[in-house]
């Protein structure tokens, strides 16, 4: 574990959160893969959602992944902001690297964990190139959202 996801992990072990919120731009991919990751593997009790600033579409993609572990995110759909309880969530994590992050929910505690966009690697139809970088992103939640979970009672 690096320095910042014991940090991250120490910070939301220490007020346990009622409600995370994954947050990116177009809630396709990286919040969609986080919010189904961390609703398999939360603590009894923690509200998961995730947004976009500009919401698109789940991609195929983040779909076929999960499922390669077993999560059926399959009747996600893209939401906005607008959308999500404000007073049930607590903990907002972006997960925008190269694009500007949306801000949201000013009163929530914020982590910031810039990932690449898995979409933007390859063309649709070119899947090698673009499934390996879902799956790299999808073990990198893993990584993080265990790191975080980890040691959070029920």
């Amino acid at each position: 574990m690096t320095g910042m996801d014991a940090a991250d992990a120490a910070m939301v072990q220490g007020f346990r959160p009622r409600g995370i919120l994954f947050l990116c731009v177009a809630n396709s991919a990286r919040s969609q893969l986080a919010e189904g990751i961390a609703r398999s593997i939360a603590p009894p009790g923690i509200a998961i959602y995730s947004a976009g600033s500009e919401p698109s579409r789940v991609r195929p993609e983040a779909i076929r992944v999960l499922a390669e572990i077993g999560i059926d995110i399959s009747a996600h759909r893209a939401k906005g902001i607008a959308e999500i309880p404000a007073s049930g969530v607590d903990l907002v994590i972006t997960l925008c690297a190269e694009e500007n992050c949306p801000v949201g929910l000013g009163h929530a505690r914020r982590l910031h964990w810039a990932l690449p966009d898995p979409a933007a690697h390859g063309l649709p139809g070119q899947n090698d190139e673009r499934l390996d970088a879902f799956r790299a992103t999808r073990d990198e939640l893993r990584r993080r959202l265990a790191a975080l979970f980890d040691g959070i009672a029920a």
